[in-house]
């Protein structure tokens, strides 16, 4: 199943290729529901094994259009892994000091240590794609960031980091639909964006400039995965199943320990400690 929606090398990454609706033949909720919280349990299981052998680090990157759903789906599937070894970063626009630096700095400093898992809410790839739409970089620049991001990637795998690249694939009138819902309910105004509005008009560039990186930065060992993220409960169970899967064939296990060092643990002394 998982294969239907990992890019590689060979297949086409157009995301005209791939349906905002599609829900992989499941009709609803309810029929995943038993195997959702089972994935759930295993996900926790792999986190106390990675936290306790500390041999790798997940960081775990979502990228999306305004609406796609990054907040909510870090909330859904991610909320109950243990916080000691969990956390999430968001990406905003950067500030004096993180501008000052290389554009990979700010992402680089919170990456994972080894036994932790982070996830992205948003990354170092907005910096070559609102930029490149926007027009503050070139083609050039933009070029050479895409590969400075396969090399910083290569990087955090050679170190131990495994990373898994999302992106929550929405269609235009589903985001219009929930900015309107944001703009007519008092609740959810606090989130409503003029920019997002504004943004709208990019539509086909981003998805052109997404597209691109997909083909420049989506390795055999860092692939990209584009989720169908209309339906929201779809959404959570293929991220949620993806994330279990690679963890999964990280093969964790907890550490060994030589309980010989510690003596006996009937509290007696060793007979030969004289």
């Amino acid at each position: 199943m998982l294969e239907k929606y990992r890019l590689n090398e060979k297949r086409s990454m157009s995301l005209a290729d791939f349906d905002p609706e599609d829900t992989a033949g499941i009709d609803d909720k309810d029929e995943i529901e038993d195997k959702f919280e089972e994935l759930l349990d295993k996900l926790r299981e792999h986190q106390e094994k990675l936290f306790a052998s500390k041999t790798d680090g997940v960081l775990i990157l979502f990228q999306g259009m305004d609406c796609s759903g990054k907040d909510g789906v870090i909330k859904k599937v991610l909320a109950g892994l243990n916080p000691q070894g969990f956390r999430a970063e968001s990406f905003k626009k950067p500030t004096t000091d993180e501008s000052a630096h290389d554009f990979l700095w700010r992402t680089h400093k919170v990456a994972p240590a080894k036994g932790a898992i982070t996830a992205f809410n948003r990354s170092y790839y907005e910096d070559v794609l609102i930029t490149r739409v926007h027009e503050l970089i070139d083609s050039k620049e933009a070029e050479k960031r895409l590969k400075h991001i396969v090399n910083f990637e290569k990087m955090l795998s050679d170190g131990g980091i495994t990373i898994i690249k999302i992106f929550l694939h929405i269609s235009p009138e589903f985001q219009l639909g929930k900015i309107k819902e944001r703009m007519e309910n008092p609740e959810k105004l606090w989130k409503f964006d003029p920019n997002d509005l504004e943004e709208r008009r990019y539509w086909k560039a981003y998805a052109k400039a997404y597209e691109h990186a997909f083909k420049a930065t989506s390795t055999k060992r860092n692939p990209w995965y584009v989720v169908p993220a209309n339906n929201r409960w779809f959404r959570d169970y293929l991220v949620l199943r993806i994330v279990e899967s690679v963890l999964d064939s990280l093969k964790l296990s907890y550490p060994e320990i030589d309980m010989t060092q510690f003596g006996s643990l009937t509290g007696g002394e060793d007979k030969d400690a004289h």
